[in-house]
């Protein structure tokens, strides 16, 4: 094989170097002029057929292979189409053809035939390094088409990858360019890996952090984070080596680092839109003054009341044989037991909110006391509502706190506010 590839070699050069050469010398030129004319000469045809081999590459070969790739059942071969892995390939055919006819066009230059050589293998390289990129970027528009992906997604690490491509394309660059072997190169990068650790700092660290991020699971696109170490709340939209971007509520972008989602805490919302419910925790303050015995006209009042007739009824029956039982002097308000206002409220809260089809009965259901403070005695609303969209969220959450604000006065019971303007009136 190689014994015939020097009988084309010979031939070729017969044509071109010999021939022509004497041809042009017969016309009366120089035998420097000639090979300079012959050199041209060479160039621009060979520069011809480059530039046909690239159309015929492009045109013909890279179309019927893509042809054949969109006729198949399988739609994931059709992101390399759409990544154009074979277009930056075909680029590669007229650059062997030139590194291949360089030593015949340059034969009596070698100093022209060295750089021109050079030249060529660095652009074998960049386009190696080209196609390589969008090969990986294939990759991932593959796996994105996974369902986990959603899970684990592996952005960060294809751009590691393209970054260590770019970076070993650099380095057989400079060995072109500098004629040193590329092992001395990666000797010599151990003296200055300080310094490259300092420069590819956020880098490294985005790596790392990212690899966290897949592996426990902690964030993904799509995800609603809320990070007020960096002032946002919203959807994430992208996650890369160096970056997360997250699309506040407001319709801004914030940039994070990838690293930050690691070293700093956030919150991830996930858990609750993957749950059946939403926490609705609030709470209104009293006024202690207003808390008392129910009056018996109040009693009758709340056993109209049909979400705490049976309460009232059962509840009193229960009072009048404790008291019986104890003997006690009911004509002391501190003897025996009895009703208040605010545990009659509270009861009515409970019912209310079981009898809201929009809570969930399902999940945490309390209605509580929390410690009195200066500013009043606190009844908290702890449950879920069975809706998690935030619109809808807060509008189940403000009807609640509607009818509480108005349904108060019917216990006897006050809402505890600092006064205002209107409470020093004359």
């Amino acid at each position: 094989m190689v014994s015939n590839e020097n009988e084309y070699v010979l031939k070729l050069d017969e044509i071109f170097n010999v021939s022509v050469t004497n041809y042009l010398i017969s016309l009366g030129l120089s035998s420097d002029l000639a090979v300079l004319i012959r050199t041209v000469l060479l160039i621009l045809i060979v520069v011809g057929l480059s530039y046909l081999i690239n159309k015929v590459t492009k045109y013909y070969i890279v179309h019927v292979v893509e042809k054949i790739i969109r006729k198949t059942k399988s739609k994931y071969d059709d992101y390399f189409i759409e990544r154009k892995v074979f277009q930056r390939l075909s680029h590669l055919a007229p650059a062997a053809f030139l590194y291949l006819v360089n030593g015949l066009v340059f034969k009596d230059f070698p100093s022209a035939s060295y750089i021109f050589e050079n030249v060529i293998l660095i652009y074998l390289v960049l386009i190696g390094v080209w196609t390589l990129t969008a090969f990986f970027s294939a990759v991932m528009d593959i796996y994105n088409a996974q369902p986990y992906s959603q899970d684990r997604p592996i952005k960060g690490y294809i751009q590691v990858v393209q970054i260590v491509g770019y970076f070993i394309g650099v380095l057989i660059v400079i060995s072109i360019i500098f004629n040193v072997e590329l092992v001395a190169i990666f000797t010599g990068l151990g003296a200055v890996a300080a310094v490259l650790i300092l420069v590819f700092k956020d880098t490294i660290l985005g790596f790392v952090a990212s690899i966290q991020l897949s592996a426990n699971k902690m964030v993904r696109p799509g995800d609603w984070i809320s990070m007020p170490s960096h002032n946002t709340d919203g959807t994430v939209l992208d996650i890369s080596l160096n970056t997360v971007k997250i699309q506040n509520w407001d319709k801004t972008i914030t940039t994070v680092p990838t690293y930050a989602m690691v070293s700093d805490s956030f919150s991830n919302w996930k858990g609750m839109e993957e749950s059946e419910g939403r926490r609705i925790k609030r709470s209104i303050n009293l006024d202690m003054r207003s808390v008392k015995f129910c009056s018996p006209e109040l009693i009758e009042r709340c056993k109209k009341m049909y979400l705490l007739k049976d309460y009232i009824t059962k509840k009193e029956e229960e009072i009048i044989n404790y008291n019986k039982t104890l003997q006690v002097d009911e004509t002391v308000t501190a003897n025996g037991r009895r009703l208040t206002n605010i545990g009659v409220f509270r009861k009515y809260l409970e019912a209310y909110l079981h009898k809201n089809p929009n809570i969930h009965d399902g999940m945490t259901f309390l209605v509580r006391h929390l410690q009195p403070t200066e500013k009043g005695i606190p009844i908290e609303i702890y449950v879920f509502s069975n809706d998690q969209a935030w619109g809808r969220f807060e509008e189940i959450q403000a009807d609640i706190f509607d009818h509480i604000l108005a349904v108060l006065p019917e216990f006897e019971l006050q809402v505890f506010q600092f006064p205002g303007g209107g409470d020093f009136k004359m």
